[in-house]
């Protein structure tokens, strides 16, 4: 019996890890690697390349109140499929920008999309895994975004070592981007629906969900700026390109497993206090970058970061799903857009105070403060309000 029943969750499961490659760890983050490049080849400023990226995380508070209402009619499926077609061809269209204006048009046009992903594919891969019965699945979906912050390293530097430019850089990995939608299309079939069928159920004395979106807008602003400007810190530094390659690889081979990790250590102690201790050490991940001003905090960074930043954004949505008393989608929607808010402020502020003092200590310092602050707010106990 259980051959017959094992192979669809792990289809989905494979399939839902794709979606977010394409969307989160190329749609979303390949602009980390391939900002240097930007910056050397056609001369942007700190503060215009933290204005890009904010533009891409505006967008994505946009797409996650847009799927937080009833405005997007139909299933589950059909949105991811297009969010993801459209998360490519914003990719692709990056390396045929050629203005600012451009630039910040369409990563706010990608953040709509990406956020369409991380909200649809999550509630309707999970949800069907824990219908399933094989909800620890779900780690290998949100996996997808360290093996997408890989390949996107990896075309990035392929780009770089072929003599190609920015714009071929985000050429690549458009492409590929492309090629992966219609296997996800293939790996998450509509008839499955048919077969595992959504059986959620809230879970009684919960812990209002007000502070869980405070700690989750905090952790937003936390992670974004070191995961924004790390590989500009190894630049501007006069390390290699193969250690500006190696240090974001290293992101996404910390966040390959970290979803694994902390539901382990989340089934031992719970979500909440779980999410906190992550957010504590991206805290030291974040400072690190700034106050151990060698390779070795680089490197320290970067694996803190990674081991991280999807290990506490799962920890967020399913704690939120647990607490929602209707469709889990609104839930996961809200904490996208909390999540989204903190995003916004963070490149900004990173980009506007290195123009004016050349380095990112004082920012870094504040998103650590964020990051613990988040680890408090999450604790916070009081009667439900949702």
């Amino acid at each position: 019996m259980n051959s017959n029943r094992n192979p669809q969750p792990m289809r989905l499961a494979i399939g839902g890890m794709l979606a977010l490659v394409v969307a989160m760890g190329i749609g979303r983050f390949v602009y980390t690697p391939i900002l240097p490049m930007m910056v050397d080849e056609i001369g942007l400023s700190a503060s215009q390349a933290g204005m890009i990226a904010s533009s891409n995380y505006a967008g994505y508070l946009v797409g996650a109140i847009v799927a937080a209402t009833s405005f997007l009619k139909g299933s589950r499926r059909t949105w991811m499929l297009v969010a993801l077609m459209a998360s490519a061809f914003t990719t692709l269209l990056m390396g045929w920008a050629n203005s600012y204006i451009q630039f910040m048009a369409l990563r706010f046009v990608a953040g709509v999309f990406s956020a369409w992903v991380l909200v649809f594919s999550s509630a309707l891969i999970i949800d069907r895994l824990i219908s399933a019965g094989r909800g620890q699945l779900s780690a290998m979906h949100f996996a997808g975004v360290g093996v997408g912050i890989i390949v996107a390293s990896i075309l990035t530097t392929l780009a770089a070592v072929t003599e190609g430019n920015w714009s071929d850089a985000w050429l690549y990995n458009g492409i590929f981007a492309l090629l992966l939608v219609s296997a996800v299309t293939y790996l998450v079939a509509e008839g499955e629906s048919a077969v595992i069928v959504s059986s959620f159920t809230p879970v009684a004395n919960r812990r209002p969900i007000k502070w869980l979106l405070s700690a989750y807008g905090l952790f937003g602003f936390g992670y974004v700026i070191t995961a924004t400007f790390i590989i500009q810190m190894v630049r501007s530094s006069n390390y290699s390109l193969a250690v500006e390659t190696w240090v974001w690889v290293l992101v996404g081979l910390a966040g390959i497993p970290s979803v694994w990790f902390w539901n382990k250590v989340a089934n031992r102690i719970g979500n909440s206090k779980a999410f906190a201790i992550a957010c504590i050490c991206e805290a030291f991940g974040v400072g690190a970058s700034v106050l151990v001003v060698n390779l070795g905090g680089l490197i320290f960074a970067a694996i803190f970061l990674g081991g991280t930043i999807m290990g506490i954004t799962a920890l967020g949505l399913v704690e939120a799903r647990t607490r929602s008393i209707d469709d889990p989608r609104r839930a996961l929607a809200m904490m996208t857009a909390a999540f989204g808010f903190g995003q916004i402020v963070g490149p900004m502020v990173a980009g506007y105070t290195y123009d004016a003092s050349g380095s990112f200590l004082l920012p870094s310092l504040l998103a650590s403060a964020a990051l613990a602050a988040a680890a408090v707010l999450v604790q916070i106990r009081g009667p439900a309000d949702m």
